[in-house]
């Protein structure tokens, strides 16, 4: 990290910038909107190579280990790495649906779809509800997920230790698919929104033969692990699979919520919002080596939500050419990713108005058990919303 870097970035301005999406694509190098079919099924190839060698080794452990060694060690290891290359696995299909990994639609959704699919995703569902949250990021109204609650009351019981333990917990292991099914953390809708029903009112009508083949993708996978559990064993399926896919779900849920919730990071009322500063509301977070495996999703996620059709080989080098135009309006984040999970979900409960702020921008702000302080001052105040509240800073 350069010392020059905050460890946590400060606020971001709310005004209109003078910049525009323009002035920025001015400033990347024409290369870096070059889509390479075959150098992006390279990263795939070498992502699905390292899932087979993962495996082949993994079938190994329970004959030349003793089973402290094998549980204690050697299968947690499979499970954090395949589960890792998995993650890799589901960025590549993710950035298939956002047209970033070949300049033929044909090969993107073809090679998305299966990729999703093997990773129980319900590709064209998702590829719609996600274009949907790019098109919206940051806005109180429409975004599509991870859209915090203007509910104080609702939010109150985040005060307590135990419930963010708990609430951690649960969206660690079952977020994605509470999501996926229910709407979890995402707008509200007249009704159930669920993104295996082609009705769902995240669905637009041509929309529906999509949602349909990606159900019947999910049942293929579905019945294809039932068939191999009945094969090779239910305990089989469960440490080669199960155990990698939710680890999985963890990253992914883990990187999405870490993206888009920050003590310093605004979201905006319907009045107020524009594309740009929402999508200037995102930060970046470095994973470490991770990173790599990640395919850059998190630490270059604010270059992916301006340009978001530039694959992620181009990343890194789309941040650095815009980070000088943007200035202070670049976020990025340098805490410890585990640390940051558990202080964002410590201090950043929900969102209200603050009167020295700008009309129709709101802030995250923290429950303590006596008061209410806003989440940048509990942040500032080592990230403990009681060090702040006895200082005397209270939300109004």
């Amino acid at each position: 990290m350069a010392s020059s870097e905050p460890l946590v970035c400060p606020r971001p301005p709310t005004e209109k910038p003078e910049f525009t999406i323009g002035t920025l694509r001015k400033a990347i190098p024409a290369h870096c909107f070059k889509r390479s079919t075959w150098r992006s099924f390279s990263y795939l190839l070498v992502d699905l190579v390292a899932v087979a060698a993962l495996y082949f080794a993994s079938t190994f452990i329970d004959s030349v280990a003793p089973a402290w060694l094998a549980y204690g060690a050697l299968w947690p290891l499979y499970w954090f790495w395949q589960g890792a290359v998995c993650t890799g696995i589901w960025v590549i299909a993710h950035e298939c649906g956002h047209g970033a990994f070949s300049d033929y639609t044909w090969v993107n959704d073809t090679v998305g779809f299966v990729m999703h699919s093997a990773l129980l995703v319900p590709y064209y569902s998702w590829k719609h509800s996600h274009r949907r949250h790019h098109s919206n990021t940051g806005s109180l109204a429409k975004d599509e997920v991870f859209v915090p609650t203007q509910d104080e009351g609702e939010a109150a019981l985040f005060k307590y230790t135990w419930y963010r333990a708990g609430f951690l917990a649960v969206q660690s292991l079952l977020g994605w698919p509470l999501y996926l099914f229910f709407n979890a953390s995402g707008r509200e809708y007249s009704r159930l929104a669920n993104h295996f029903d082609p009705t769902s009112p995240i669905f637009s009508k041509r929309e529906r033969p999509g949602i349909v083949l990606s159900d019947l993708g999910i049942a293929a996978v579905v019945y294809a692990l039932y068939r191999a559990g009945l094969t090779l064993g239910w305990a089989w399926l469960v440490k080669s699979y199960v155990v990698p896919y939710l680890i999985v779900n963890f990253w992914l849920v883990t990187i999405t919520f870490l993206q888009h919730t920050h003590p310093n990071l605004p979201h905006y009322e319907d009045e107020e919002w524009d594309w740009l500063r929402g999508a200037l509301a995102t930060v970046d977070r470095s994973y470490g080596i991770l990173d790599v495996f990640f395919h850059r999703i998190a630490d270059t996620h604010v270059a992916h939500h301006l340009f978001s059709q530039i694959p992620h080989y181009h990343a890194q080098e789309v941040t650095e050419a815009i980070k000088p135009i943007l200035g202070s309006y670049y976020s990025k984040d340098n805490r410890n990713i585990i640390k940051a999970l558990w202080q964002e979900i410590a201090l950043c409960h929900f969102v209200s108005k603050e009167p020295a702020t700008k009309a129709g921008v709101v802030w995250f702000q923290t429950a303590t058990k006596e008061h209410l302080v806003p989440a940048t001052d509990a942040a500032a105040a080592g990230f403990d919303a009681d060090a702040a509240a006895a200082k005397g800073i209270k939300a109004e």
